[in-house]
């Protein structure tokens, strides 16, 4: 059995005057990453690897979301999940090594929302959050994948794990 943790980007900055792929968080993403950190490692346990965008958003969003464990889980920044669609972020989850058991990839949106919605059953309890047609900056999915990297699109995948940075603070919004 493996896990997959999708975490998107917290909230960028769209007030500098900077290419796409160089927009850092902004005060309230940042904010947000530190909460994501507070709860992550309680909520997912060891990370045995962390794949994350090349973007600077989602950076600083590892940063902030792995600095509480107690030992730095590797992490690959790769250019190739730069707003990568579901189909590329399937293939990549594909190569896996086996005995990577709980992955955690943090990348954009659409593809992360698209790639949640695909492998989610519908009918678990903790999917109508993503049938809602959302998954806002600093959402997390996570998975239980039953059986190998290399067939993880063939199957729908226990959702166990949904949650948001508002849901994480008790805020409504």
């Amino acid at each position: 059995m493996h896990m997959l943790h999708l975490l998107r980007h917290a909230k960028s900055s769209w007030k500098d005057d900077v290419e796409d792929h160089e927009r850092p968080l902004n005060k309230r993403g940042r904010e947000a990453a530190r909460l994501i950190g507070a709860h992550l490692p309680g909520a997912v346990e060891a990370i045995d690897l962390v794949l994350c965008s090349s973007a600077a958003r989602s950076r600083q969003t590892l940063e902030l979301a792995i600095a509480k464990f107690p030992a730095r889980p590797p992490c690959l920044v790769e250019d190739s999940l730069y707003l990568a669609d579901c189909d590329k972020l399937v293939d990549r989850l594909r190569q896996l090594d086996e005995s990577c058991g709980n992955v955690l990839l943090i990348g954009h949106n659409p593809g992360l929302r698209d790639l949640a919605v695909a492998l989610a059953e519908p009918d678990s309890s903790r999917s109508r959050g993503l049938s809602a047609d959302k998954f806002p900056t600093g959402a997390r999915a996570s998975f239980e994948v039953a059986g190998r990297w290399s067939g993880i699109a063939g199957l729908r995948h226990r959702l166990v794990d949904y949650t948001t940075p508002a849901s994480l603070s008790g805020d409504a919004r």
